[in-house]
């Protein structure tokens, strides 16, 4: 793959794809015509739908997005059902003038202010960390590394989740439901792709994934975007055995695009005692585990 994604691609990729999964009696219209080669709606359907000509909307979903309105935009995302998430994936692939903003040019370094390390530093019961661009992890806590492994032992390349979930077996065994992890991580990584298509370092860690897992491909080929927001997730860890944790994430007002993330049990269940014991732990937790 080479140093950036394909905007016109992949914004024609995925009006393909969410047309795909609607039907006319979805959308209150007929279904003309005794065979549908296409599955989906039809271009003309959509068109309908969404108030535009046909013309129109075949430009767009060919990935020519340049001057169309934010109205149209909002014209299609409803008339294709779209989530918030999905919908601001649209507009980042289109780019209307309107909405244009500063170059999105990859930055180096994602530097994490002083006094969040010193936060995460002074929470001993939770498992936190910081996570910037290209689900890359920028910094943890003690309780973090008991969790999920120490990420200190491995090269700050590797300190990714996307790799870790798909290149990482130990990961597969860590999260009970990893088929959902692994679609959320796809996902995110998608979103993230929607905002800098452009991002060398970004198109080299998908055409990574891309050739080493096959389980990625299927994922990234379905276009699905989400943003990380709030959940559960259950998990198998080799000292403590099963969790069940609830997850927080906080975006920064500074940047948008680090994320602080924490890891919870509901009070008085088993799962807060194993939190409570691997805090007991601590380093020899995090050292015990494979990562």
């Amino acid at each position: 793959m080479d140093g950036q994604l394909d905007r016109r691609a992949e914004l024609s990729e995925f009006l393909r794809t969410r047309r795909a999964r609607l039907q006319p009696e979805d959308v209150g219209l007929e279904s003309y015509g005794r065979q549908r080669r296409v599955p989906g709606l039809r271009r003309e359907e959509l068109a309908q739908l969404a108030g535009v000509s046909v013309a129109y909307y075949t430009r767009l979903e060919q990935g020519n997005g340049q001057n169309v309105s934010a109205e149209v935009l909002d014209a299609i995302a409803r008339a294709l059902r779209l989530t918030d998430a999905e919908q601001a994936h649209l507009t980042h692939l289109a780019k209307p003038k309107q909405q244009r903003r500063r170059a999105g040019a990859p930055r180096g370094k994602q530097p994490v202010r002083v006094a969040l390390l010193q936060l995460l530093d002074s929470i001993d019961t939770v498992p936190a960390y910081v996570t910037g661009r290209r689900s890359e992890i920028l910094a943890w806590n003690r309780m973090a590394a008991a969790l999920f492994g120490d990420w200190g032992r491995l090269p700050a390349a590797e300190r990714n989740w996307a790799r870790l979930v798909f290149l990482n077996p130990d990961y597969r065994e860590l999260f009970i439901d990893w088929d959902q992890k692994a679609y959320d991580m796809v996902s995110f990584l998608r979103m993230d792709a929607g905002r800098h298509p452009d991002d060398p370092r970004l198109s080299a860690l998908v055409g990574e994934l891309s050739v080493k897992s096959e389980e990625f491909r299927r994922l990234w080929a379905t276009h699905d975007v989400k943003e990380k927001s709030y959940g559960v997730k259950r998990m198998r860890h080799p000292l403590v055995g099963d969790l069940t944790l609830s997850f927080e994430t906080f975006r920064l007002v500074d940047d948008d695009e680090q994320a602080f993330i924490t890891y919870h049990a509901e009070p008085g269940s088993p799962s807060a005692d194993a939190l409570r014991l691997l805090a007991s732990w601590g380093t020899d937790a995090a050292t015990s585990l494979p990562t």
